[in-house]
């Protein structure tokens, strides 16, 4: 099974980047996200549309 929400260093790994630039494209609306509680998460979803818009910005 998939899990449908990363934590911050999961993101971080699946695109290879560190945790303070998740944090910065979380802040700046780059990447959305969720909180549970005091947790922030993000859709797996998310991390698809913003691979899918940096694609678009390479062609």
């Amino acid at each position: 099974m998939t899990a449908l929400l990363h934590t911050v260093e999961e993101a971080a790994q699946l695109l290879n980047i560190s945790r303070w630039k998740v944090f910065e494209l979380i802040r700046t609306n780059e990447l959305r996200s969720v909180k549970i509680g005091g947790l922030r998460r993000i859709p797996a979803k998310a991390i698809d549309e913003y691979v899918d818009r940096l694609m678009e910005g390479a062609a």
